[in-house]
């Protein structure tokens, strides 16, 4: 190996790591606000990139169909939740958010779909499509669960998981997707050429990150999910809702998911199972940041990438081992470096 060779593949490393990285933060939001090991974070990855190779190819995507049969389930369980507690003052504001809306898109997607299409646009709309399916698979699922222990919440979490995969296979098919590049070219730094699309990614997952960073420092909604992280007991003696503090957990992560997946449209083909092993290595780099620290998370998404990339040369039939295995020693250090902890009641 040269040094034009390990350039090459350090930056392939910066950038699957970039993705990975914004997928290890969002694990490590979701389970610091709702103690949920979110495995079908790689789910929202393919619906996203699924959904905009679809537009652009001038098709209606399946999650403008899967949408509007959420909703209906989320409706079905708030007119059971207010036949039981005689309360029918959100019934209004649920038929909005859960048919009105998913109605409203799946005809705005079939009104708008071409070929001819802008692709920024096509992002937006994908967005609309997708965002919205974290809090109603959060309101159907773990709301209910929001007071289990995070070892049931784990095995509902591997069910999600599969159910995501079966409606991914029946509303996109088996069929491989991508997409045309955002942007073309290739972009001189001195030492090395890096193209265009690469420099694209990593610039958007950095203002991700920034945006995130004031997010939670600045705003707050963003306050009340850190309130809600450190104590969730404390959270609610003090009026934030945790319900709202987990439907709005659920669509960040869902947000930054199908951003993920759009990135990566474009560098390779994407399956309906794709998002599952992406997912897989964002969560290594959520362990590594013992998912807690944001940064730690962040940073061991990075060392992931570069791993991955300069296994693939060496050894590319064992990448996949290489890359999960770094889970091992970190466990290890982990078991030993910090105290058990019972759980909050």
């Amino acid at each position: 190996m040269d040094s034009s060779i390990a350039l090459i593949l350090l930056q392939d490393g910066v950038v699957n790591g970039a993705i990975y990285a914004l997928l290890g933060m969002a694990l490590v939001l979701v389970f610091a606000v709702t103690r949920v090991i979110f495995i079908p974070q790689g789910e929202f990855v393919a619906f996203g990139a699924l959904t905009l190779a679809m537009l652009v190819d001038g098709k209606v995507p399946g999650t403008a169909y899967l949408l509007p049969l959420l909703g209906a389930v989320c409706l079905a369980l708030e007119l059971l939740r207010a036949v039981r507690t005689r309360s029918f003052a959100g019934l209004p504001k649920s038929l909005v958010t859960c048919v009105v809306l998913p109605l409203a898109l799946l005809w705005l997607t079939k009104s708008y779909t071409g070929p001819e299409n802008s692709l920024w646009l096509n992002m937006l709309l994908t967005l609309l499509l997708v965002i919205p399916m974290g809090p109603m698979v959060y309101r159907i699922v773990y709301q209910p669960l929001a007071e289990a222990t995070v070892l049931v919440l784990l095995i509902v979490s591997v069910a999600v998981h599969f159910a995501l995969t079966g409606l991914a296979l029946v509303f996109f098919g088996a069929e491989g997707w991508r997409t045309p590049a955002f942007v073309s070219g290739q972009v001189d730094l001195g030492f090395m050429t890096w193209s265009a699309q690469s420099l694209f990614v990593v610039a958007t997952c950095a203002l991700l990150i920034i945006a995130l960073w004031l997010f939670f420092g600045k705003t707050l909604y963003g306050r009340a999910l850190r309130a809600t992280a450190v104590n969730r007991r404390g959270a609610r003696l003090v009026g934030i809702s945790t319900t709202m503090s987990g439907s709005l957990t659920f669509t960040l992560a869902t947000a930054i998911g199908a951003m993920s997946g759009m990135l990566i449209a474009p560098i390779t083909t994407v399956y309906y199972d794709t998002g599952f092993l992406i997912g897989l290595k964002g969560f290594v780099g959520a362990i590594i940041g013992g998912l807690a620290s944001y940064p730690v998370a962040a940073a061991g998404s990075l060392l992931v990438g570069v791993l991955e990339s300069f296994s693939s040369f060496w050894a590319s039939a064992y990448k996949e081992v290489i890359v999960f295995t770094l889970i091992i020693p970190v466990l290890v250090w982990r078991s030993f470096s910090t105290h058990h902890v019972d759980e909050e009641e």
